[in-house]
């Protein structure tokens, strides 16, 4: 429920979707179906650490303090996984409307696509979310989230680039594509069970 208060964060990301978009319509118009794959995982990756890592850094230490009288480590850290995850799911989606209507759409298979943004979105506000709250307890807060979180993520966004490539019509060898998607569910539940079993030590201090 503050989350949901603090409705400047959510309307400042959205403004920095729709600003981003139109400046990459104004440079490119409408690019070619690699290059629009390409920039809209990209786009995902700076809204994910604007929208989701920012939740646990904004944080105050009077504010920790107050959850700490009220929730115990687990339903505080599922409680930030679920939220960034739905709002991370609204900023993909907007985000693939308005690629839609002013980079084109090169897609064949939309449903397809969409079943993986929605996938890609969670996969990328797990991760930040667990990142944000490791480095929230540190002094360089925003420096320690882009060294650990930039090589972790960038193997999950080149499997996210490669698994979209069938919302383009791209045809797989037999399995090859349900064995990519089960492996990124795989990394997002590992990614929820390590939240689990280390937030309490982080919460403790």
């Amino acid at each position: 429920m503050l989350e949901l208060r603090q409705q400047y964060t959510f309307y400042g990301v959205l403004l920095y979707v729709a600003s981003t978009i139109f400046v990459l319509y104004l440079a490119m118009q409408q690019p070619e179906s690699t290059v629009w794959n390409g920039l809209f995982w990209m786009i995902q990756l700076f809204i994910c650490v604007n929208a989701v890592a920012k939740s646990f850094l904004q944080e105050s230490r009077g504010r920790m303090l107050y959850f700490y009288s009220i929730a115990g480590p687990v339903q505080f850290i599922v409680a930030k996984l679920i939220y960034n995850m739905l709002i991370m799911l609204v900023m993909s989606l907007l985000s693939l409307i308005l690629f839609q209507l002013l980079l084109g759409n090169p897609l064949i298979n939309f449903w397809k696509f969409v079943g993986i943004v929605c996938l890609g979105a969670m996969s990328l506000s797990f991760v930040f979310t667990m990142l944000a709250a490791i480095s929230a307890r540190a002094q360089q807060q925003a420096a320690l989230m882009a060294i650990m979180g930039f090589p972790i993520i960038i193997p999950q966004l080149m499997l996210l680039m490669r698994i979209s490539k069938a919302g383009f019509g791209e045809i797989f060898k037999e399995g090859a594509f349900s064995d990519m998607v089960l492996l990124l569910t795989g990394l997002d539940v590992l990614v929820v069970i390590l939240a689990i079993i280390l937030f309490p030590f982080l919460w403790k201090d």
